[in-house]
């Protein structure tokens, strides 16, 4: 929980957390190292020098360092898993929904399992999330669709095998599709992370929500035109948010640019965990003040009531939490207050 200095209580839910194995020995091949490292540059190059990691905890780290750093240090109450399997770079998941669940019930109230899926696995694929959907009760799935897999660098929501993945989460209640539409990690193609897929998607399928990850950067412009037409069309701040320390005006037209296509109720927290971690995101980002001269030009507000919307409250109408009655739940959660370490 953050509280203001004057005392407000601020309900987080970091909708974009990740616990990954991209150990030396979990590497199938050089990609796995050439992504792993792309993203501790990520870390590197937007991060305070207070909150670096070294290199070999970044590539594997535990439990408890996740749950210390994203609750205990991290002010969220809540956090989702985004899990991308990438299994043509790790000989196992780069992210494992099963482990991710494993937290989940070590401490409950706290996590939120989303799935995945892959288009270009076809019918098995589709039994599978099927299964997945009723075994972990899923509510929300993450595509990566720059994903290699065999000869295919990428794949498109608009492809027909993906319409049918659609209709089936769909069919299985799973709303909330969240898609990887963002910076190119290598060696990845960056024209499969386009995101003018989501526009037909959108449009074909109006009963889910699509949370555009990474809010289209470097395609912040598409991603604004899309998401005015489109009302089911949400912005996710991973990897926009630490630009609020390394490039505080950039990260000040980025905000100011989705709050005046769409609106505070579509914009979504999220650290991408742990390529930077909650706590300091979460500090810097209250403290934040838009200029006035670009105030001026967008008319953009960003108060106390619309950084708490930011902040937990659109991702909780997202996956239906009350937030009054996970509170009680969370209380019960054996997960220490901030500042306390998990033994």
């Amino acid at each position: 929980m953050y509280r203001t200095k004057k005392g407000e209580e601020i309900f987080v839910i970091d909708a974009h957390i990740a616990l990954w194995d991209a150990s030396d020995q979990n590497q199938r091949n050089e990609h796995g190292r050439e992504f792993i490292d792309c993203f501790y540059d990520y870390h590197r190059n937007l991060t305070p020098p207070e909150y670096h990691w070294n290199r070999e905890d970044f590539l594997k780290y535990s439990d408890k360092t996740l749950v210390n750093d994203v609750f205990n240090r991290g002010y969220a109450d809540m956090a989702i898993f985004q899990p991308v399997p990438l299994t043509d770079f790790y000989k196992e998941p780069f992210g494992s929904l099963e482990k991710n669940d494993k937290l989940a019930q070590q401490y409950p109230g706290r996590f939120i399992g989303n799935g995945s899926f892959d288009p270009r696995d076809k019918e098995k694929g589709l039994e599978v999330l099927e299964e997945e959907a009723k075994k972990y009760n899923l509510k929300g799935v993450k595509l990566y669709t720059a994903e290699w897999r065999g000869d295919s660098k990428g794949y498109k929501l608009s492809d027909p095998w993906a319409v049918k993945y659609l209709k089936k989460c769909e069919e299985l209640n799973i709303k909330n599709i969240h898609v990887h539409k963002g910076p190119t990690v290598t060696p990845l193609n960056r024209d499969a992370f386009d995101v003018a897929d989501i526009d037909e998607a959108a449009s074909t399928f109006p009963n889910l929500n699509f949370i555009v990850e990474h809010v289209g950067l470097p395609r912040l412009e598409d991603y604004c035109w899309i998401a005015t037409q489109e009302k089911n069309v949400y912005g996710g701040l991973a990897v926009a948010m630490p630009f609020v320390f390394a490039r505080p005006r950039y990260f000040a037209q980025i905000i100011s640019e989705l709050l005046f296509w769409t609106d505070e109720n579509r914009i979504l927290f999220g650290s991408d965990y742990a390529i930077w971690e909650p706590g300091w995101l979460i500090e810097k980002f209250m403290d934040f003040e838009l200029p006035q001269d670009i105030v001026d030009e967008t008319g953009a507000v960003l108060d106390l009531n619309v950084k708490r919307k930011i902040l937990g409250e659109n991702a909780a109408r997202l996956y239906d939490i009350d937030i009054s009655k996970q509170k009680e739940i969370i209380q019960k959660s054996p997960t220490a207050s901030r500042g306390e370490p998990i033994a």
